[in-house]
């Protein structure tokens, strides 16, 4: 199971009703965040969730309202008594910009250990999560990130019988280790179904559509993506700011077959972003509207 909270859904400055955009996912003990601009420890709070185990921070770009907010999370982390590593995630030159806002936050008890992305995809796996960064098509260099959880195949005890094999080895072979024992070598094939379907999540803001987005949203659980306007008259904006337009959203959704839209990401002048959610529905039925502090579990298909 992954618990997640979209701590804000707006863009370009935070409002009164409406923090700027950023994710927090907790799975097995681990917390990991998506951008951090200024508020977001506001939300944290409010949310009542701990500091201490963000365990990585992936950064989409090195846009204010997607950044500025780092310097003073990462003391916060250092206050909650944190001593083990953080990793931090984002495009070339991450290393350069956090250590230039740390001016206002030295003295970490802990390491950053920095991942520069430069490729148009690269995957990593992250205390037991697969994580697929993905090149988007903003003003400056802006990556979007899916997150997988894999399911094995279910045990069969009647084929683990049949191999004689003693009970306390059969762990092992669930966990995918092989195991020697009488001069023979047992491996997890012979005794695990098929994989499963597992959980998957994919966050994406500050871009225009592409089809690598579409790849890799591919069937995911829950897809949030950035829906900076509805009205139809700020296309031209939205193309000259490289921004997207809510039905664009929705139509990389159902490209992709994801279950289910969140949209986020408005912009300040979008006072209600409910009025366009009808038709926006038409393109992609299992659309919702982001709003601050908006709370899923994704849990496993029984």
């Amino acid at each position: 199971m992954i618990d997640l909270c979209l701590l804000g859904s707006g863009g370009m400055l935070p409002l009164p009703y409406r923090a700027l955009t950023s994710l927090m996912i907790r799975y097995n003990g681990h917390t990991f965040l998506i951008d951090c601009g200024e508020g977001t420890q506001t939300s944290i709070r409010s949310l009542g969730w701990s500091f201490h185990p963000i365990d990585v921070i992936c950064i989409t770009h090195f846009h204010a309202d997607h950044i500025s907010g780092l310097p003073g999370l990462l003391l916060t982390i250092g206050n909650a008594e944190r001593t083990e590593p953080l990793t931090v995630v984002g495009p070339k030159g991450l290393e350069k910009i956090v250590n230039s806002l740390r001016i206002i936050a030295p003295g970490l008890p802990y390491e950053i250990n920095f991942i520069e992305i430069e490729d148009e995809t690269k995957q990593l796996d992250l205390f037991g999560i697969k994580m697929n960064a993905f090149k988007l098509n903003h003003s400056v260099t802006c990556y979007g990130y899916s997150f997988e959880l894999e399911r094995a195949g279910k045990f069969d005890v009647e084929k683990a019988k049949q191999l004689e094999l003693p009970v306390q080895y059969w762990k092992m072979l669930q966990r995918g280790d092989n195991v020697v024992y009488g001069n023979k070598t047992y491996t997890s094939d012979m005794v695990m179904g098929e994989a499963r379907k597992g959980i998957k999540l994919t966050y994406c803001t500050d871009t225009r559509p592409t089809g690598l987005i579409a790849e890799c949203a591919q069937n995911s659980d829950l897809f949030i993506c950035e829906g900076m306007y509805g009205e139809a008259e700020k296309i031209g904006k939205a193309k000259e700011n490289k921004h997207m337009m809510m039905c664009e959203a929705a139509n990389l959704a159902k490209k992709a077959n994801v279950k289910e839209l969140w949209l986020t990401h408005f912009s300040p002048s979008m006072v209600k972003p409910k009025i366009y959610l009808d038709e926006v529905r038409n393109i992609f039925p299992e659309t919702y509207m982001g709003k601050d502090r908006l709370v899923k579990e994704l849990k496993f298909d029984e």
